[in-house]
């Protein structure tokens, strides 16, 4: 069960944003990711519990934010219900979209394990419903994703695989690049891995 810690900061201009304490599982129906949040000064700030299919389709979302929280799951696209801080008014959403997406490390794990893309093979696009800071906030966004480079790298636990992807935003045109190996982060716009307690749990090979 891998476990450690991401450091997390803004994109553009490196402010820190604080840590991502996670922990990780694949399990016989899909895989789950639970992680708390706190900020630069170590305060909580809110949390994610994201539990995914074999196919890599959102069973079940729980994200909490500045007391905003988003409950979702792949119903009819994707539904959620987003309750505001009094806890006295929430709102229902669906999208037409494969999945949810936003600042944690979880969801580009999750996004891969859905698309599975084939090595060299063209960008593969998919719409997912982004739960935007500082309040979960969500907003449908178009991407497209390529595995452009796989590398394995010798450990003292044996070989670590080390897949590269090419993301691309559709509405800006902006394209980033996301390390990961099996289901850590290694590396990602906004996302340093720091510390990893245990390797990284092993998916099926894609293509």
């Amino acid at each position: 069960m891998p476990r450690g810690r991401y450091s997390l900061h803004d994109p553009h201009d490196g402010t820190p944003l604080g840590e991502e304490h996670f922990h990780c599982a694949p399990g016989p129906s899909g895989w789950r990711y639970v992680s708390q949040l706190t900020g630069p000064d170590g305060g909580h700030r809110g949390s994610v519990d994201l539990a995914v299919d074999e196919l890599g389709r959102p069973i079940r979302l729980e994200a909490n934010a500045a007391s905003w929280q988003v409950r979702g799951a792949a119903i009819d696209g994707v539904t959620w219900v987003r309750s505001d801080p009094t806890g006295t008014e929430a709102t229902e959403g669906n999208v037409r979209a494969a999945a949810f997406t936003g600042t944690s490390p979880a969801f580009l794990v999750a996004t891969a394990r859905l698309l599975r893309p084939a090595l060299g093979a063209p960008a593969t696009r998919v719409r997912l419903v982004a739960l935007t800071d500082p309040v979960l906030a969500p907003r449908t966004v178009d991407q497209a994703w390529a595995l452009v480079a796989r590398t394995e790298h010798a450990t003292d636990s044996g070989p670590l695989v080390v897949d590269e992807y090419r993301v691309t935003a559709l509405d800006t045109g902006e394209v980033h690049t996301v390390h990961l190996a099996g289901d850590v982060v290694l590396s990602a716009p906004g996302i340093e891995l720091e510390h990893l307690e245990s390797p990284p749990s092993v998916f099926p090979p894609q293509a």
